[in-house]
């Protein structure tokens, strides 16, 4: 017990220490601010994406086809702005918070960050006096990391020169405020610009940009984190931050980025007809690996409701409609799941089986890849639908909730067993 408790000091030392990383709770927070954008994005893909094929005849799917063909203009352009912008979303969100962070005012930092990403995603394929092209193809998922660089770097190159007085130029009290503090701000501003600016003059003489470049630097990065030893890695790894109370939000801003990444990569796919490419999706994690919540929790309270113990049923109660729409902290914490080897056993294998099975399904094209997230709260049996357009998803689904049943079932009995006992205050 001892030993278990250093394993448990230890574990919560290091996700305290994550948890408090300033970078990467800025970017935590980011992606859970622009989630009714991703949302917008996700309804539209799925609007764009008619379940039809040549020998559909009913009428209303038909129809659907139709409006989306008739309209496929401006749901692109909607999507683009959604889905196809995450960069620039995703930069300045964490401009804010980072600003937020070091209580500085955040106005100027915002301006200089929206340049940053601009100049060092954005590619001028044409430029002459009469017509001006740029290309923006790197403004969605592809440039998302180096939207959190130019986050980042934007506010600590302003907060170091800003603590420096670099080139402070000082007006009258009779100036007003905003005049006052823009002239302030000015040398900084022009030094952090030109920084930007620099670094597109360098790729841009070797006719590429930073994106690009980045792009094929990590490429085969992002195939390894697709993988599913990748997923089953981070599955293990978030199952046992449970198993000691630790929230999974804790490693989101390491895994958030992966997953918008591949989400943005399979929404551009999908809505030019290809098929989606990545597997790890927030889509796929939400609706299919993590059925109720982290650790399977739906399944688990589905059982709880037959339990011959009293507090069982009660939990189960009181964890189905929680779980139902992806909240398992009243099974976790209730049960509990939380120290509790008897029952972190199925809640760590259940997940692990679910991700093996629906990567199977994906790769063998049974089912097809999520290309749109609505909301990490709908419930599986719908977003698996929405995510997929395939009406194969949540069929999967129910096939998963049913084996994560059986998976339960044995550890809940020999659970209830012990908490029959307590009840009956026998020994």
């Amino acid at each position: 017990m001892n030993e278990m408790s250093k394993i448990e000091d230890k574990f919560l030392e290091v996700a305290e220490k994550l948890s408090n990383q300033k970078y990467l709770e800025a970017i935590r927070n980011a992606f859970i601010t622009i989630l009714p954008i991703t949302v917008m994005g996700g309804l539209v893909s799925v609007i764009s994406s008619a379940p039809v094929t040549p020998h559909t005849k009913n009428a209303f799917l038909l129809a659907w086809a139709s409006f989306v063909k008739s309209n496929s203009l401006i749901l692109t352009w909607i999507n683009t702005l959604t889905l196809g912008a995450m960069a620039i979303f995703v930069c300045l969100t964490i401009t804010w918070y980072l600003c937020k962070h070091y209580q500085i005012s955040a106005l100027t930092p915002l301006l200089l960050s929206f340049f940053g990403i601009m100049i060092l995603t954005a590619k001028p394929t044409k430029l002459t006096f009469n017509q001006k092209m740029v290309e923006i193809s790197y403004i969605d998922g592809k440039g998302l990391l180096i939207g959190i660089f130019v986050a980042i770097a934007t506010v600590e190159l302003y907060r170091f020169l800003k603590a420096k007085h670099f080139g402070e130029i000082h007006m009258p009290e009779s100036v007003p405020a905003s005049l006052s503090n823009t002239f302030a701000s000015l040398s900084t501003s022009i030094v952090i610009m030109t920084f930007f600016s620099a670094i597109f003059i360098i790729f841009n003489k070797n006719h590429t940009t930073l994106a690009q470049w980045f792009t094929k630097i990590i490429t085969p990065g992002l195939k390894a984190t697709d993988s599913i030893w990748f997923v089953l890695i981070m599955t293990i790894i978030i199952s046992i931050g449970w198993f000691f109370g630790i929230h999974n939000a804790t490693f989101w801003g390491l895994m958030g980025p992966i997953m918008f990444i591949n989400l943005s990569a399979n929404a551009a796919a999908n809505a030019t007809g290809h098929v989606p490419p990545t597997f790890l999706t927030e889509a796929t994690w939400a609706y299919f690996i993590q059925i109720g919540g982290v650790g399977c929790a739906l399944p688990l309270a589905m059982l709880l409701l037959f339990s011959k113990s009293e507090q069982m049923r009660a939990v189960g109660k009181m964890g189905l409609i929680p779980s139902f729409f992806g909240i398992s902290e009243p099974i976790t914490f209730g049960l509990p799941v939380m120290l509790n080897p008897i029952m972190f056993i199925p809640a760590f294998l259940a997940p692990t089986v679910n991700a093996i099975l629906t990567w199977l399904a994906m790769s063998l094209h049974l089912v097809k890849k999520t290309f749109a997230m609505l909301s990490f709260n709908m419930p599986s049996i719908f977003g698996s639908y929405f995510a997929t357009s395939d009406f194969k998803g949540p069929v999967l689904i129910i096939i998963l909730v049913i084996i994560d049943m059986a998976i339960y079932f044995p550890f809940m009995k020999v659970y209830e067993k012990a908490q029959l006992k307590e009840e009956l205050g026998t020994n």
